[in-house]
């Protein structure tokens, strides 16, 4: 081994005179090899922290999946940086989109049933695709569709149950919710409800699904364990969705023709108040709780709007301008963003949900309708 001098310069002190301190040293190439496990111990540290400061942030990693309703795509947004990262071809007209409990897959209705809406004369508009109607199941590590589950005739909206086996599903023009089981790849119960179901939620205990129906203005409960129905109660014309309080005892209803916001109880079911929605153009379609039931945000349509209602008081507290006809909505995983698809200028608004501001509005596909938060 060749030695060469290091001198270490220690500061003189009243008790230390300066010392030259002599060290082995290798020639170049130690020293060039000592160089590079510096490097490396410095890559792996760096590493560790961006590791750390993951596992601190893991509501950071997370994305959002946007169905487009006319272009036929789902967008997928990195939820770090709010940009689309993919955009993926599905099929006919998706709307209601989910993400299984594992996280593995989205779920996804498709539907040939041509675009219509209110005021439509739908004997004017072109046959039905039946052949388009289903779930597509789209695998998220893939980003790409890889399969199509049956669903009933034009499937709209649906929820699944927590175990991941059962997809509730409403078929807006045959009056039915049908049930589909996963695995069987088959829809193994239809429950006649009202006229044109459209928005699906389970309980808690995932034993009654709650249909909203737009034509009879009711909502309908179905028992999906004994796969019976289980009562109704009539609320204002065209309900869209439904959102259950926490404690399972009321839900809330937006009748997107009568304007109104409608507070049912469930147990048994009634209605028990109703919140006007005064503005102009304000139609109440889509719904959305806070995980601890204190706000409900309701998106309106036309008016261009969220509201956002004290649900201790029921009252309006906030408007926030997001869009043209925002109609789905999500948080993000902490909770601190909401997010509101806007069907007819095509983009996705972001809110900050502690101060209600518009943070950013991200360019998706034609005719966003729904949205789902996960991995």
């Amino acid at each position: 081994m060749k030695l060469s001098a290091f001198v270490l310069n220690a500061p003189p002190t009243p008790h230390r005179s300066k010392k030259i301190i002599v060290l082995p040293i290798e020639s170049h190439r130690v020293k060039k090899t000592a160089l590079l496990l510096r490097l490396a111990v410095l890559m792996v540290a760096g590493v560790g922290m961006l590791h750390a400061h993951a596992l601190e942030n893991p509501a950071a990693d997370f994305h959002l999946y946007i169905t487009n309703e006319e272009a036929g795509t789902v967008s997928i947004i990195d939820g770090a940086t709010e940009t689309v990262t993919d955009t993926i071809p599905v099929g006919k007209r998706p709307r209601g989109i989910l993400l299984s409990p594992d996280g593995r897959n989205a779920y996804v209705t498709l539907s040939g049933k041509p675009m219509g809406g209110p005021g439509v004369d739908e004997l004017k508009l072109p046959p039905a695709d039946k052949k388009a109607d289903g779930i597509g199941v789209i695998d998220i590590a893939l980003k790409k569709i890889v399969g199509k589950l049956p669903s009933g005739s034009d499937p709209e909206q649906f929820d699944i149950t927590k175990d991941g086996t059962l997809l509730i599903i409403s078929n807006e023009d045959e009056a039915m919710a049908s049930i589909l089981d996963i695995q069987a790849g088959k829809i193994v119960a239809e429950i006649p409800v009202g006229t044109e179901p459209e928005g699906v939620k389970l309980d808690s205990a995932n034993k009654i699904a709650y249909i909203t129906c737009e034509n009879s203005a009711e909502i309908h409960a179905v028992n999906i364990q004994t796969r019976t129905h289980a009562g109704s109660v009539k609320v204002g014309p065209r309900p869209r969705t439904i959102a259950i309080m926490p404690d399972g005892a009321h839900a809330y209803v937006p009748s997107e023709l009568g304007a109104k916001i409608y507070k049912i109880s469930l147990h048994p079911m009634a209605v028990v108040k109703i919140i006007d929605t005064p503005g102009e153009q304000v139609r109440p379609m889509g719904t959305l709780l806070t995980a601890d039931g204190k706000r409900l945000f309701v998106t309106t349509g036309h008016a261009g709007l969220v509201l956002v209602v004290d649900t201790d008081s029921d009252t309006i507290v906030k408007r926030i301008a997001v869009g043209k006809r925002p109609w789905g909505l999500a948080f993000s995983p902490d909770g601190k963003k909401l997010y509101t698809a806007n069907g007819l200028s095509n983009d996705v608004t972001v809110v900050s949900t502690e101060t209600y501001e518009v943070l950013k509005k991200i360019p998706v596909g034609v005719k966003p309708w729904g949205i789902a938060v996960g991995k």
